[in-house]
C-alpha cells in the first residue's frame, strides 16, 4: 500500500508542540517533512525531558519521521537555499508570534509570489487578526481565558485546566486539517493559500454546547465535578474500594440500570420519570446510585453493568489504559527504532485507512539531514553545508 501523501514535501518551522503536531499527522499520512532546526540547540523541545540516551522523549513524541536541517538564516546563502528548498515545498508550517516570518523574509506574501502553489499555515496563540494577535499565549493562558476551566473541575470555587496540553494539541489537528482542506482546493484551483490557525479559535470552537447555550440562553455553564449538565445519570459513582464511570442518560439505560441495581422502582420514580427530571433532582438519585454501587468493588460493577447492558468503565491510571486490551486490539502503541534513543514505544496515529498505510519513522537527530537537502538542492560542498549552520541562532 503506498501513503495518502505520498509525494507532498512540508517545511516546517514549528517547535514545541502545536505546529510539530501537525507535521507529525501529516508525516505518519506520507508527507516529507523537513524541520528547519537552529544551530546548536535545534527545537526547543530537545531540551526537555524525560531523556533516554540524551535524546528528548518530549521532542521524540511529536516529531517521528521528519527530517532535520540546521541552518543560520542570518547567513544569505543559507537563506538563499531556504527559499529554493520552499520553492520546491507544498506546504510550510510555522508557529512563531504573528511578525516574525515576517521579519525574516518569509511571509506568506513573499513566498507565495516564489511559489504560487504553497499552501502556508500559520499557528499562533491569537491568530493574525484581532486586538491580541500580538500577545503571547500558552495553553494554560488559553485554557483559562477562553473559558474552559471554568467549566471544568469539582465546582466553581475550583477551576482546573484539562489534564494534558489540549490546547496546543487540537490547534495541531485543526491546523493538520486546515492543511488538507488547502491541498484540495490546490487540485482545483492550481494555487495555494494562507492557513491562519489559532489556539484561542480553537478551544473556543471545541467548547460546543457550552458556548451554545451561553449565546441562546444567558445561562453561563459551571463547573460540576464529573456529571453532565444535559443527561443523567452520567457520572461517577462509589464503589467500595473507588470510584468509576456509569453513562445511563437516557431512559431506556436508566431503566436497565435501576433493574441491573436491584432497585427497578428508581424507574418509576416520578423525580426520575425522565432525562429533564433526572438532571433537576440530581442530588437525590446520586445518593440513591451511590447508596448500592458503594457496596461492591469497581471490577465487580464495570464486568456485570457492562454485562446488563448499562454503559460502564472504570477510571484509568495512564499505566492501566495501555494495558487496556482494546490497545493491544487496535496497535495503539508501536515501537520505533530511533538510532540513539533505541526502541522507543508511542501512540500509534488515531487515522486508520483501509487503502492506504501510515509510515512510523524515528524523529530525526539534530541536523542529521542538512547535507542531503544541500545537495539536492545546490549541489552544495560539505565545506559549504558547514558555514550555513554555524554562528547564530534563529530567534
Amino acid at each position: 500500500m503506498t501513503t495518502t501523501l505520498q509525494g507532498i514535501r512540508v517545511i516546517d518551522f514549528s517547535r514545541i508542540l502545536a505546529g510539530p503536531f501537525c507535521t507529525m499527522m501529516l508525516a505518519d499520512l506520507g508527507a516529507e517533512v523537513i524541520k528547519i532546526e537552529r544551530p546548536g540547540k535545534g527545537d526547543d523541545s530537545r531540551a526537555y525531558g524525560p531523556f533516554v540516551n540524551g535524546e528528548s522523549l518530549y521532542f521524540i513524541s511529536v516529531n517521528r519521521g521528519k527530517k532535520s536541517v540546521v541552518l543560520n538564516l542570518k547567513n544569505p546563502k543559507a537563506m538563499d537555499f531556504l527559499l529554493r528548498l520552499i520553492d520546491t515545498a507544498d506546504v510550510l508550517v510555522e508557529n512563531f508570534k504573528p511578525g516574525v516570518m515576517d521579519h525574516l523574509g518569509l511571509s506568506y506574501e513573499t513566498l507565495s509570489k516564489r511559489n504560487p502553489r504553497l499552501i502556508y499555515c500559520s499557528c499562533s496563540g491569537y491568530g493574525h487578526t484581532g486586538p491580541h494577535a500580538l500577545k503571547p499565549a500558552y495553553d494554560l493562558i488559553i485554557q483559562g481565558i477562553t473559558g474552559m476551566m471554568s467549566i471544568t473541575g469539582p465546582d466553581p470555587e475550583h477551576p482546573s485546566k484539562v489534564g494534558m496540553s489540549i490546547a496546543d494539541v487540537d490547534t495541531g489537528v485543526f491546523a493538520a486539517i486546515g492543511c488538507l482542506a488547502a491541498l484540495y482546493q490546490r487540485e482545483k484551483i492550481g494555487r495555494g493559500q494562507q492557513v491562519d490557525i489559532a489556539m484561542f479559535d480553537i478551544l473556543m470552537a471545541i467548547l460546543e454546547n457550552a458556548a451554545t447555550r451561553t449565546l441562546n440562553t444567558g445561562e453561563v455553564p459551571q463547573a460540576i465535578g464529573n456529571h453532565h449538565h444535559a443527561a443523567s445519570p452520567f457520572a461517577s459513582f462509589k464503589a467500595s474500594d473507588g470510584i468509576f464511570n456509569i453513562a445511563a442518560g437516557n431512559d431506556l439505560l436508566f431503566e436497565k440500570l435501576a433493574t441491573a441495581l436491584g432497585i427497578p422502582e428508581l424507574a418509576k420514580d416520578p423525580r426520575f420519570l425522565t432525562n429533564r427530571l433526572r438532571v433537576q433532582n440530581w442530588p437525590a438519585l446520586e445518593d440513591c446510585i451511590n447508596a448500592v454501587t458503594s457496596q461492591k468493588p469497581v471490577d465487580h460493577w464495570c464486568r456485570y453493568l457492562m454485562d446488563s447492558g448499562v454503559p460502564t468503565g472504570p477510571i484509568n491510571n495512564m499505566s492501566q489504559a495501555l494495558e487496556h486490551p482494546q490497545v493491544k486490539g487496535r496497535n495503539i502503541v508501536t515501537t520505533i527504532h530511533h538510532p540513539t534513543a533505541g526502541d522507543v514505544r508511542c501512540i500509534a496515529s488515531a487515522v486508520r485507512l483501509s487503502d492506504n498505510e501510515i509510515q512510523y519513522r524515528p524523529s530525526p537527530i539534530l541536523g542529521a539531514d542538512t547535507e542531503h537537502y544541500l545537495q539536492e538542492i545546490l549541489a552544495c560542498s560539505e565545506k559549504e553545508a558547514s558555514r550555513m549552520v554555524q554562528d547564530k541562532d534563529l530567534e
